[in-house]
């Protein structure tokens, strides 16, 4: 390899020829020194090997940003070591640590049940508690259990603001007492059905919304379908659906939403499929074997 050219270490003068070995130069001019081909410049890198590729920077890069990656995986799965499943003798047999689970958030709809009724109770003081309190509300009063007394009684001390309950219990007392409308449903005058027969009285909703909200003072409005009838063998009133609108004025009182004044209008109501009615059997454990649910908002 030559030290002369265009690397900066000078070139040839006119005239003259590079020397090889080791010598004074003559006087006046410079002495440069030509190394032997692949002994390699003892203060230079290491001569690179004949044939061999130049890694690609791209490939570097490419390497890299996989391993970055890969280390960001990692630390992104690792548990936080204070669960007993991730410790090293846990079930995973793998030394490495599950990841946590996602802690709830939100408000909690409920904190409860009354243990008298099963209505649920301990709503939040909120638009989404004052919804879930109506839905609630409008399930128990569509219930089979308003056409027996002591039930009818519990459901609406429950519900139903102190101030107000006295009242409206009378009220209603009176309506489901009354003989034509028992006999209408296929009850008797204890709201009994026929034996062999499943009474059927239930709602279920649909949806809710606001319609006031101020305070400690709510007006909801819930939309929902309601199955009634008596299935049998037999039935002369073969449970039906029908669709209705509850509008409930709430108020705030001692922790929990309670009726202030309530009520309903027909519809909306959709079209209705071209379905086939199931037996009378069928429908009797369907309500027998499926329960209602706790609505939420």
């Amino acid at each position: 390899m030559s030290l002369g050219g265009d690397d900066g270490y000078g070139g040839d003068y006119e005239g003259h020829e590079a020397r090889r070995g080791r010598g004074a130069a003559p006087e006046g001019h410079l002495t440069r020194t030509r190394l032997p081909e692949g002994d390699g410049d003892p203060y230079g890198p290491p001569r690179r090997a004949p044939g061999r590729p130049k890694p690609s920077r791209n490939l570097i890069t490419v390497v890299g940003v996989i391993v970055l990656l890969l280390a960001a995986i990692a630390f992104v799965n690792r548990g936080d070591g204070k669960d007993g499943g991730s410790s090293g003798g846990g079930d995973t047999g793998g030394g490495g640590t599950e990841a946590q689970p996602t802690a709830p958030t939100g408000e909690r709809p409920v904190d409860g049940k009354n243990a008298t009724t099963d209505i649920a109770s301990g709503f939040a003081k909120s638009e989404q508690g004052a919804q879930s309190a109506a839905a609630n509300y409008a399930v128990a009063l569509g219930s089979d259990g308003m056409f027996k007394a002591d039930r009818r009684k519990a459901i609406v001390n429950t519900i139903y603001a102190p101030g107000v309950a006295g009242a409206r219990l009378k009220e209603l007392d009176k309506a489901f007492s009354n003989n034509k409308i028992l006999s209408n449903a296929g009850l008797d005058a204890s709201g009994d059905p026929p034996d062999g027969m499943t009474f059927v009285s239930r709602a279920n909703p649909v949806g809710a919304k606001v319609e006031k909200f101020k305070d400690d003072e709510a007006q909801i409005a819930v939309w929902h379908s309601q199955l009634f009838g008596l299935a049998g063998e037999g039935s002369k009133n073969p449970v039906a659906e029908s669709w209705y609108t509850d509008t409930f004025k709430l108020k705030w009182i001692k922790g929990d939403w309670k009726v202030t004044q309530y009520t309903q209008k027909n519809g909306p109501a959709p079209v209705g499929r071209d379905q086939a009615a199931s037996s009378a059997e069928d429908m009797a454990n369907a309500v027998q074997g499926f329960g209602g649910f706790t609505y939420a908002r």
